[in-house]
């Protein structure tokens, strides 16, 4: 079991019954999932890229992303239904753990003047979604072997009912808010 796992499971999980007066352990708010998806919009003229985001991410993330096809054709961005325009991958139990260790701990701090991640991107139900601008924070990248920095999107599911919940599990977590 991992760190963050099991200081989860011997000090978070009881803070948070405590702190919200749960009845029932299985009321705690604990992550569910995590998603990370790279969106390529070039993709649409050179499938190369495409190739080199999936490699990219599945460095970052230790497991093989799927690629995702637009659902629409778009005449205007000369998109048709079925093209492939992105990467995603979903973690799940212990490489979800991991990768939020990593994400907090190690790829975060990396990021140029960061000061703290907003804590107004919940959706009203205590899930979190961050934007990254660059994929090079992580340390799995080599930054040499880059033809383009590209963004990505990391969305942290919970099990919790509100945001107020699922805001005080991901800092009880680690999670760096602004104040």
């Amino acid at each position: 079991m991992g760190k963050l796992r099991e200081r989860y499971i011997k000090e978070i999980a009881p803070q948070l019954q405590k702190q919200y007066n749960y009845k029932n352990p299985m009321q705690i708010p604990k992550l569910e999932k995590i998603v990370l998806n790279m969106g390529l919009g070039e993709a649409i003229h050179n499938i190369k890229v495409l190739d080199r985001a999936v490699e990219e991410l599945s460095l970052i993330a230790g497991q093989r992303p799927v690629i995702t096809r637009a659902r629409k054709s778009i005449a205007s961005f000369k998109l048709r239904e079925g093209m492939p325009i992105g990467c995603m991958v979903t973690l799940r139990a212990e490489r979800m753990y991991d990768f939020f260790e990593k994400l907090v701990n190690i790829a975060l701090p990396r990021v140029r003047d960061f000061r703290g991640v907003t804590d107004r991107s919940f959706d009203g139900r205590g899930n979190y979604t961050l934007g990254i601008r660059e994929h090079i924070i992580f340390p799995e990248i080599d930054y040499d072997k880059i033809d383009k920095i590209k963004g990505l999107n990391i969305t942290i599911v919970t099990t919790a009912k509100t945001d107020e919940e699922g805001k005080s599990l991901l800092r009880l977590m680690g999670m760096p808010f602004r104040n």
